[in-house]
């Protein structure tokens, strides 16, 4: 998903991304994912696992994420400074310290925290916590949560709704966040035919309001819309519009605009958990083999040993969950979400008075 949308990031924004701009898909694609800052970052955090266990603490994540070397924006790059100047989570998040703590950030980086937790959104949403407010706060935390609960219903669910739906029961739903992907589900009944029709509801309610302090790169005259909430509405809309098929998936969230990789990449990982890797295309596998032993950038994991140290943290998680394994089966418990504390920040008001 992020290798394929990757040519079209910020091309459309504010419009919808013409079907002839689009890229054709080949195999060889998806070595480009070796560079991504969506994913390097996410493997930070696995080793930080790895290495400190579930319990870690949000400031031993905040000291691993403050050593990284790698290029990093927005949210995740505000954050990082932070930490380095001693300001540590979760105030080196939080809208006084980051002026992007409504960005995606965290949205596309916390895949691992549902893929570690299967039918456990609890599980999913603690982790959630901690690691979101290294750079983010509120809406943006929340939407990481968010994409990290749907994976963990995937793996047992196949209906988009009931995914989209679980992904709501584990954030507030008086934030911003659920308010606007509840509009994606009212748009979808309301028209489960042309994905332009949600589009359209999404941005006119939405797409006007923007956090970031950063300009276009493409239309300096606007503020980048790199908000975690309609991003995270492109995602809900591939999803439910793609109707299960993975091409059809990615190609929507791409066409939906803004941050046209870091969705697709979101909705295809959803869909792909639900549809398991024997049911993926060929054409999305035939190109692993060659990747073996290319280790992601930045990082010392390569494929094969992400989905070794994965699995391990799975069975730790599920353990530390009281679920057990017998013989080459999980027993997982039925986890309801816990409540998470209503976090939002008005840009337009002052953090503070100072006489």
């Amino acid at each position: 998903g992020v290798t394929y949308g990757a040519p079209t990031e910020f091309k459309a924004e504010g419009f919808t991304l013409p079907e002839s701009l689009l890229p054709d898909w080949s195999p060889g694609m998806i070595a480009g994912a070796l560079w991504q800052d969506d994913i390097y970052v996410e493997l930070t955090f696995l080793e930080t696992l790895e290495k400190y266990g579930l319990e870690v603490s949000m400031e031993q994540i905040g000291k691993d994420f403050a050593k990284s070397k790698y290029p990093l924006w927005h949210a995740n790059k505000s954050g990082r400074d932070n930490l380095r100047k001693g300001i540590m989570p979760p105030a080196s998040g939080h809208p006084k310290n980051n002026p992007h703590a409504d960005d995606i950030d965290f949205q596309i980086e916390a895949d691992l925290f549902g893929l570690i937790s299967p039918g456990m959104p609890r599980a999913a949403q603690e982790l959630g916590w901690k690691f979101g407010h290294i750079m983010n706060y509120g809406d943006g935390v929340y939407g990481g949560i968010f994409i990290s609960a749907m994976y963990s219903a995937a793996f047992f669910r196949s209906d988009l709704v009931e995914i989209v739906q679980a992904g709501l029961a584990v954030i507030p739903a008086e934030s911003n966040y659920a308010k606007t992907i509840q509009d994606v589900l009212m748009a979808y009944k309301e028209n489960p035919e042309d994905w332009k029709y949600a589009w359209k509801k999404i941005e006119d309610k939405w797409g006007k309001i923007f956090n970031c302090p950063d300009r276009h790169p493409l239309y300096p005259w606007r503020k980048l819309g790199i908000g975690a909430n309609v991003n995270g509405a492109y995602v809900v809309i591939g999803l439910l519009y793609g109707e299960g098929d993975p091409m059809r998936t990615i190609r929507i969230a791409t066409m939906c605009g803004r941050d046209s990789d870091c969705n697709p990449a979101s909705a295809m990982g959803i869909l792909g958990t639900i549809l398991g890797f024997e049911r993926l295309p060929e054409s999305f596998k035939s190109h692993l083999n060659s990747m073996k032993g290319k280790k992601f950038a930045y990082t010392n994991y390569d494929y094969e040993s992400t989905l070794s140290a994965m699995e391990g943290m799975a069975r730790k998680n599920l353990l530390s969950q009281r679920g057990r394994e017998e013989k080459h089966l999980w027993i997982i418990p039925v986890q309801s979400p816990g409540q998470l504390p209503l976090e939002q920040w008005s840009y337009d008001s002052p953090a503070e008075k100072i006489k």
